[in-house]
């Protein structure tokens, strides 16, 4: 009996979308989806293909599954799936912009994605802004403006964007709203139910959950936004390949019990931190602290499992207290079971110029943590005593 997948739960969905078990006569009934590693597919003749499949960059059995669960996952009609977040990210930009159009950005975005913009789409004009500020947002519209790019929350600052203010605006202009979702993960936050056109993902983060498989995704219900970017990720082919595809689906499987973990694990992380003698500042949505903690519990049914912290000091303390750490991997990507730390001027901000880093809050000594499923006791006890260790 064939299931609707659409009338269940996150986690149901999370398990079942895109597995429906074959029940016709013959079939093996497999109940976990085979994996599909054929590169091309037979043909009765030359203009009759056995089945839709005809090659693997066009689609393929595992990695159409994979985009199935994707879509549930996210409320949406289509997902796509790629061999990195960047291949992602890169899609959207070939499918809708032109040399000369102008992308909005959140002013705290990834510094691959800055990277992306400002060294290899040097064609394209570039804004980056607190979206917050609505009447300087929709100051900076130009006749030639095709995007708005948002983080919520942001990384490494955890800033949260009003994601449904600034789509009632960008849509007054007729613009197209692009969300990363990946900190928060489909399973806290539904930007499209914000107003949100497309959202993309660094998959290799919290879908895949266990820091062994790269990829991205793109998903919306547009049908003329799914068609553009379809059209790249045949045309162009960074594709997902299908024993990638096969392990995100298996890391969807446990999102929701994952990312329950991780946050509450976080919790605890953050309030030993913002009580400690030598941590300046703790940046969790999750804390009352947090200056947009009104509005992440308005929009998003969670807080997620990353944070950062300013240590009181000097750069050298920062290293310091991070090379004494031995439960916490200094490393960087994120969303793993295993707790990830990293030093975002060093790490994944180094390419972006200091100065703007300092101007929008990345300082020297600010730390970025990636917090895993582990006994937490046992966190903080290795927190403790790195940070026993400097003055």
């Amino acid at each position: 009996m064939r299931r609707d997948v659409t009338k269940y739960g996150f986690s149901t969905r999370s398990i079942h979308a895109g597995e429906e078990p074959d029940y016709e006569a013959g079939a093996t009934g497999d109940v976990v989806p085979p994996l599909h590693l054929t590169t091309t597919y037979v043909w009765y003749n030359p203009s009759k293909p056995v089945s839709e499949y005809d090659y693997v960059r066009s689609s393929n059995p595992t990695r159409k599954a994979y985009e199935t669960k994707l879509a549930a996952i996210e409320n949406v009609k289509y997902g796509l799936a790629f061999a990195s977040g960047m291949a992602a990210e890169t899609a959207i930009l070939q499918a809708l912009t032109s040399s000369g159009d102008h992308i909005i950005g959140f002013d705290d975005l990834y510094g691959g994605t800055r990277r992306l913009f400002d060294k290899v789409y040097t064609n394209l004009l570039i804004s980056y802004i607190d979206l917050n500020d609505l009447e300087k947002f929709e100051a900076t519209i130009r006749p030639e403006t095709k995007i708005v790019w948002i983080e919520s929350p942001t990384n490494p600052l955890t800033k949260i964007c009003d994601i449904a203010a600034v789509a009632k605006v960008a849509h007054k202009h007729g613009l197209v709203v692009v969300v990363d979702n990946t900190f928060l993960s489909p399973y806290f936050l539904k930007p499209t139910e914000l107003g949100a056109d497309i959202i993309v993902h660094s998959t290799t983060k919290y879908i895949g959950g266990h820091s062994d498989v790269l990829g991205g995704a793109v998903l919306m219900s547009d049908d003329d936004l799914y068609e553009k970017v379809k059209a790249i990720q045949n045309n162009c082919g960074a594709v997902l390949s299908p024993f990638d595809s096969y392990l995100n689906m298996r890391g969807i499987k446990t999102l929701s019990v994952r990312m329950e973990q991780h946050q509450k694990n976080a919790f605890v992380v953050a309030r030993y931190l913002e009580g400690h003698p030598k941590v300046n500042r703790v940046l969790y949505p999750g804390l009352e602290s947090h200056p947009q903690h009104e509005l992440v519990k308005r929009q998003s049914s969670g807080f997620g499992g990353m944070l950062s912290f300013e240590l009181k000091g000097t750069l050298e303390d920062a290293e310091k207290f991070m090379g004494q750490l031995t439960l916490f991997v200094t490393a960087e990507s994120l969303g793993g079971v295993e707790s990830l730390i990293e030093l975002p001027s060093k790490m994944t901000h180094v390419h972006v110029d200091k100065s703007v880093r300092e101007a929008i809050g990345i300082s020297d000594t600010l730390i970025r943590v990636s917090v895993g499923i582990e006994d937490v006791k046992d966190l903080i006890a290795d927190l403790e005593q790195a940070l026993d260790s400097i003055n």
